[in-house]
């Protein structure tokens, strides 16, 4: 079955840095682009990033511009999520997606 397992989240500093990872199984993922969503207690949930399927063409929401970097290993079927520079508003739980699946998400705290 369709399976999309988010990892690397966790406790962080302002400024410091994590990677998520987004592995995909059960379904031909070169063929899909995959979007970073997240979701802040009591906010809605929003786009933070997407990729195409061949990975040439990447977007991103305006307040992770030059901070975040979306990445995907179509032979590993996994995107990544590089995140830099973090701020107490990137606390959120975050989603990776494909096509109509989400995966579980993994939480991300940014705190003094």
């Amino acid at each position: 079955q369709v399976q999309l397992v988010e990892s690397g989240g966790g406790l962080v500093q302002p400024g410091g840095s994590l990677r998520l990872s987004c592995a995909a199984s059960g379904f031909t993922f070169s063929n899909y682009a995959v979007n970073w969503f997240r979701q802040a207690p009591g906010k809605e949930r929003e786009l933070v990033a997407r990729i195409s399927s061949a990975g040439g063409i990447t977007n991103y929401a305006e307040s992770v511009k030059g901070r975040f970097t979306i990445s995907r290993d179509n032979a590993k079927t996994t995107v990544y999520l590089q995140m830099t520079g973090l701020r107490l508003e990137d606390t959120a739980v975050y989603y990776c997606k494909a096509d109509v699946y989400w995966g579980q998400g993994t939480q991300v705290t940014v705190s003094s």
